[in-house]
């Protein structure tokens, strides 16, 4: 599902209006329907409920007008605030405030209330919609709407927002100085870019998508580079299982992991590899923590490497390690390696002999951190799944975590394109880049996965999609949103703060299942 900016978005509703030869009322009218849709769906039957709805003088007001028809003739007690005069909307929203006040019984409509006023009214409704500011917004909020969206917050109602909530930049969802934090964000067309970056991310609170009639062709004539990970696209990718399959249809993955300390780290990244369907992993850890690695690994097998002078991998277990890969089908390095020049020495000499596909993480990257040129120069381009201060260690150490945080689109974008990678830069909304200049951000996963060990889960995993034959970039995005998806479906039955890591791997299985399940709803979902 691809992402828009503001003026994207503008565009493909202008073609829609002059070529396809919908009219923006019909438009509009489909947004609304679709708001009322999941406003029902998520918070009951509106019949016999107080609603706010808060609108604005622009199209994005002239969809909350639709909602407060729609709602006032399903049987709920209908409160439609204007921040401005009727005869200062928008055309299309005019049509619309006039087809409100035809309603029987006469509908409560607030013209420009003073603040006190609508505090009362925000504080009486369970529901309130939020339709003050659209998708143009590029400046700072001004009053009276700075005011508004403040009692919004502090309103002990329902919050859902129109398209995107006021005072988030659609483009790079940074906050126009306040903005609106919704339970529910219905979007129309195609998802704004700016919902899913920075902290409007705890702003949009779940967003659904309404179709509302753009031609998907239209979209695609914009060249889109960015998308939304989707759960039909992940089913898709996932391999067929014939009857007569057995464990070796389904790959051999490789780890090498683990040192004094960190055998953990190793032992999930091969745990995940089978949960996610692999037919065979086996770990490559030194020889000095096998005993404990085997100790806490049934299913998965170990091949110890040499060890004798460091207690990290060196350049001693180079052959072994290079004959180790030759019949695996795809290899994880990383979780819990340990960081020296020994083990960056042997990196630097493996990496370009690897003729599988590989993924590079935690103190693989690390260590390589001031050689960032051999990622080009590997076979196949490598998956690197860095978290922000890791990608700033890449970045030689000239920007901060922070600034990473700041800018992850761009960031991740130049680093895949200069080095000849795919980049996972993990975070709330991890997103994945490739070397051609596309980009997806993943909707699933919650702040109960900020835990130590999910790294190594997602290590695993996509390095089993990765053995089972899966195209790299096609892993990565299935890699990612499957860890988030089963981060949800743990985080659902136990809670987010005490979610750890193995509680993520024992829900791989729950999370490939649902993503079986029937999709609910006539338009898409997101996740």
């Amino acid at each position: 599902m691809w992402l828009v900016t503001a003026e994207q978005m503008q565009a493909l509703d202008r073609r829609t209006i002059q070529e396809a030869r919908i009219r923006g009322t019909t438009l509009m009218e489909r947004a609304g329907d679709g708001v009322v849709t999941h406003l029902t769906a998520r918070y009951g039957s509106p019949k016999g409920q107080t609603i706010c709805i808060v609108c604005g003088k622009g199209n994005n007001g002239g969809d909350g007008l639709v909602v407060a028809r729609l709602l006032q003739k399903m049987g709920a007690t209908v409160h439609t605030v204007l921040f401005a005069s009727p005869k200062d909307l928008s055309p299309d929203a005019q049509t619309m405030y006039r087809r409100l006040r035809r309603l029987t019984p006469c509908p409560k409509i607030h013209i420009q209330p003073p603040l006190e006023k609508l505090q009362r009214l925000l504080a009486e409704a369970q529901i309130i919609v939020d339709g003050m500011l659209g998708t143009g917004l590029t400046s700072t909020v001004r009053e009276p709407y700075t005011s508004a969206i403040e009692l919004l917050n502090e309103s002990p109602g329902k919050i859902v927002a129109i398209d995107i909530p006021s005072g988030v930049d659609s483009n790079n969802g940074t906050i126009l100085g306040t903005a609106v934090t919704a339970d529910l964000t219905v979007t129309f067309g195609y998802p704004k870019v700016g919902l899913f970056l920075g902290t409007a991310i705890d702003r949009a609170g779940h967003i659904q998508v309404v179709d509302i009639g753009i031609p998907s062709q239209f979209a695609q004539d914009l060249s889109p580079r960015l998308s939304l990970i989707t759960k039909a696209q992940v089913r898709d990718t996932m391999p067929h299982r014939p009857l007569t399959a057995h464990k070796g249809t389904f790959g051999h993955a490789g780890i090498i992991a683990g040192s004094p300390g960190k055998t953990g780290a190793a032992a999930m990244a091969g745990l995940s590899a089978l949960r996610i369907g692999t037919g065979l992993v086996t770990v490559a850890p030194p020889k000095c923590v096998s005993s404990i690695l085997e100790s806490k690994l049934l299913e998965v097998m170990t091949d110890p490497m040499p060890d004798s002078s460091h207690p990290h991998l060196s350049m001693e277990a180079y052959s072994e390690l290079l004959t180790f890969s030759q019949n695996k089908s795809a290899l994880g390095i990383g979780p819990g390696l340990g960081v020296s020049e020994h083990t960056t020495t042997l990196l630097m000499n493996l990496l370009p002999q690897l003729s599988v596909p590989c993924l590079l993480d935690a103190d693989a990257l690390n260590g390589l951190a001031d050689h960032v040129e051999i990622f080009a120069n590997m076979q196949f381009p490598p998956i690197l799944t860095p978290h922000p201060g890791e990608m700033a260690r890449l970045m030689g150490g000239s920007l901060s975590a922070k600034c990473i945080n700041e800018d992850r689109l761009t960031i991740a974008k130049q680093f895949a394109q200069q080095h000849r990678a795919i980049v996972v830069l993990k975070g709330a909304r991890t997103l994945v880049a490739e070397p051609g200049g596309n980009i997806a951000i993943c909707p699933t996963g919650n702040p109960g996965m900020a835990s130590a060990g999910m790294g190594d889960v997602l290590t695993g995993m996509i390095t089993g999609l990765l053995a089972q034959g899966v195209p790299a970039w096609e892993a990565a995005q299935a890699g990612v949103y499957i860890h988030g998806l089963a981060g949800d479906v743990a985080a659902a039955v136990i809670g987010q703060t005490g979610l750890i890591a193995s509680d993520v791997i024992s829900a791989i299985p729950q999370a490939l299942l649902a993503l079986t399940s029937p999709k609910s709803g006539g338009t898409p979902e997101v996740p």
